[in-house]
């Protein structure tokens, strides 16, 4: 007896051992936490441009803690020196002007979007707010202002820029009217304005490289739009485009003689096409189709006007050479490196290009491509830091809903559980489902910090382009119209349902995150589904439709009916009563699953009330929250201070929620505003760190 007993034992002991050291072998093979800095701070270079003479490049780059614009000759990029000077939120949209001379980029005020039109001399450094107007005058002379009683900034938006007029482009402006953008020539270099167009009932204007407009666009009640031609002091109807069509149909450019139009069009077909309509005779021509995805790029010549090259993406990018004349250009930049390769910036004389390639476990890769030497000079990647780092691989899957749509999608694994590679880890993980805003965008191949930190800290991570994403042809975009919280909330259950019969996911630890539309569907899923997620991760999501649609920003006044006939109308009793059904706010009594909320205060988009009246009505009926607002973002974190601090406390809030691991919070609020109205007390080592 004594023997069996000591055998058991032995057994007992060799079982335990061996599951000691299984798991020291699993936690040994993984890596270290790839520090939040790495992933969120600052790249150490973006945006590579080439001037359009091709001596000079320019990218942005971080000057005392914030990105600014950068200039080196183009033989010389080690002499690069900081053009611009900006001191808060950095620059994000910048481009050359053709003079050679200036470099033009965008700036708006703590998030608000009211963009501003600088434009920086290279050499002499002189910077000019060309666009420096802070207030729109009422009919009484006084400054209007917003529902939330804020005066109105105008907001300026680049309309052309010409190599014909290498001083001069042209912009439009809302400073006389908040809901519509007058058009102006603008030169770059005195800052003088022209009035080319007064504007009191258009979406927008197409204009051609003369400066001259050429249409006009204007949304119809039913959701759709019209095109209209200048008709002497008037305005004739040249085109009608279907609400089915709105959003995949639309005119691009024009041919070199201004007589070929040149339009991505859904009409008469499922997926947008790259068409040419002779103006004259009004016959089109297809140039470039994909059945199964939209036309998502093309390249036309800078001066000749002539296609070159168009793209689409259906699980990842695919070119399509419509001129043999750069045929072996592109056979040449296909054996540089691996990855999706994007045409950024090329010169006027297209002697020289910006190459970048898109990779989804590395850094993106930026060259100078030389035409006549058929020769890529490496020139940087956005983060050296990641260069050595071994990362995970993004896999595209295609998930059926329950209604047979295709759902494609893209899985990222901790590379550790997926040893072999075939994107189905060892055992099931916990998942942090990342859904994409818009929600008319789409997710898509290619590096994501957001895949690789959740993966890193041992997560599967799941994006899934539900219906009413763009990309995949007019039906599926339209199968999401008024089905917010209905069936496009339907595809992410059916993708994390998914999940868990494929052994990737553990049912019981599955989070759901996102921002703006993303946030919206956090929201309903912790309210429309809370017994399908351990937690929810809002960032400036909305939580009341009819209060989002009744604050849009004034100069989307014009496209209203995008809205009204997609996702509902306010303005109706029956609209209303939809949209309120819809509503997180509705519902938020449903709410027993830990929920973290980010917002900007200055979001024009999604308002602050968005997330201050879902708090608020969570602690009248005592459900926890935790709230980060930000006195100084918009529509997200701009400042890479304010992202470090969020995901700091997102990354505990998820390891809390979920167990996977966390980097501590360690110096990452040091330079943020934030601040926690309520839920401080919720996160493990918060409130200390904010208290210091």
């Amino acid at each position: 007896m004594y023997a069996r007993r000591n055998k058991g034992f032995l057994f007992l002991l060799i079982v335990s051992c061996l599951g000691v050291l299984l798991n020291t072998m699993q936690c040994a093979r993984r890596p270290a936490l790839i520090p939040r800095e790495v992933l969120f701070g600052n790249p150490d270079k973006a945006g590579l441009r080439i001037s359009p003479n091709h001596q000079m490049i320019s990218y942005r780059a971080p000057l005392d803690g914030v990105m600014n614009v950068w200039v080196a000759p183009a033989d010389e990029p080690e002499k690069a020196v900081a053009v611009t000077r900006d001191t808060l939120r950095g620059i994000r949209i910048y481009f050359w002007a053709y003079n050679n001379e200036q470099i033009i980029y965008l700036q708006d005020l703590g998030g608000d979007e009211n963009w501003q039109v600088h434009a920086v001399h290279v050499k002499t450094l002189e910077d000019k707010n060309l666009t420096p107007f802070e207030e729109i005058p009422g009919p009484d002379g006084r400054p209007v202002t917003g529902p939330d009683g804020r005066k109105l900034r105008p907001t300026a938006q680049i309309q052309e820029v010409s190599y014909k007029y290498p001083n001069e482009i042209l912009v439009g402006l809302n400073n006389r009217h908040p809901q519509f953008h007058d058009i102006y020539r603008l030169n770059i270099q005195t800052g003088d304005l022209v009035l080319v167009q007064q504007n009191d009932r258009f979406l927008g204007f197409q204009t051609d490289e003369d400066y001259r407009i050429r249409y006009a666009l204007q949304m119809t009640p039913d959701g759709g739009n019209e095109i209209y031609v200048p008709d002497g002091s008037d305005w004739k109807l040249f085109d009608r485009i279907p609400m089915a069509d709105m959003l995949t149909t639309a005119p691009i450019a024009f041919d070199k003689s201004g007589n070929v139009l040149y339009m991505i069009d859904s009409r008469g077909r499922n997926t947008a096409a790259l068409v040419a309509v002779d103006l004259r005779t009004r016959e089109k021509t297809v140039i470039f189709e994909d059945p199964r995805a939209d036309l998502s790029e093309i390249m036309i010549h800078p001066t000749e006007k002539t296609i070159e090259a168009a793209a689409s993406n259906y699980t990842r990018t695919v070119w399509k050479v419509l001129d043999d004349a750069i045929k072996p250009d592109f056979e040449y930049l296909e054996t540089v490196t691996t990855g999706d390769l994007n045409v950024i910036s090329r010169s006027l004389d297209d002697r020289v290009w910006a190459v970048a390639y898109v990779k989804d476990d590395g850094p993106v890769h930026f060259y100078l491509y030389d035409r006549t030497e058929k020769q890529a000079r490496f020139m940087f990647t956005n983060r050296r830091e990641l260069e050595d780092l071994r990362l995970s691989g993004m896999h595209p899957v295609v998930i059926r809903s329950r209604d047979d749509l295709n759902l494609v999608s893209y899985l990222t694994l901790p590379y550790w559980a997926d040893p072999d590679g075939n994107g189905r880890p060892d055992a099931p993980l916990p998942m942090v489902l990342l859904v994409h805003g818009g929600p008319w965008a789409r997710d898509s191949w290619g590096y994501d910090p957001f895949h690789q930190w959740l993966a890193n800290r041992g997560y599967a991570v799941l994006a899934v382009n539900f219906r009413g994403s763009t990309g995949f042809g007019k039906d599926f975009i339209n199968a999401g119209n008024l089905e917010w919280a209905g069936r496009m909330h339907d595809d992410l259950i059916d993708a994390v349902g998914w999940a868990v019969e494929e052994g990737v996911a553990d049912k019981e630890k599955i989070a759901i995150m996102g921002g703006s539309y993303g946030g919206y569907a956090t929201l309903v899923g912790l309210t429309f589904t809370p017994d399908v997620f351990a937690c929810g991760v809002d960032i400036v999501g909305p939580s009341n439709l009819i209060t989002l649609l009744e604050t849009v920003p004034p100069y989307w006044a014009p496209m209203i009916t995008l809205f009204t006939t997609r996702v509902g109308d306010h303005r109706t009793e029956e609209g209303r009563a939809l949209l309120a059904s819809r509503s997180p706010l509705t519902h938020v009594d449903q709410i027993k699953k830990p929920l973290l909320i980010g917002q900007g205060a200055n979001d024009p988009r999604v308002k602050q009330a968005e997330s201050d009246q879902v708090v608020n009505a969570m602690q009248e009926k005592n459900i926890p929250v935790t709230y980060v607002l930000y006195p100084d973002e918009g529509h997200g974190f701009a400042r890479p201070q304010n992202r470090l601090s969020f995901y700091a406390i997102t990354e505990i809030f998820l390891a809390e929620n979920l167990g996977g691991r966390f980097e501590p919070i360690g110096d990452d609020f040091k330079g943020s505003s934030i601040t926690v109205p309520t839920g401080a007390h919720t996160i493990p080592t918060l409130k200390e760190k904010l208290d210091k």
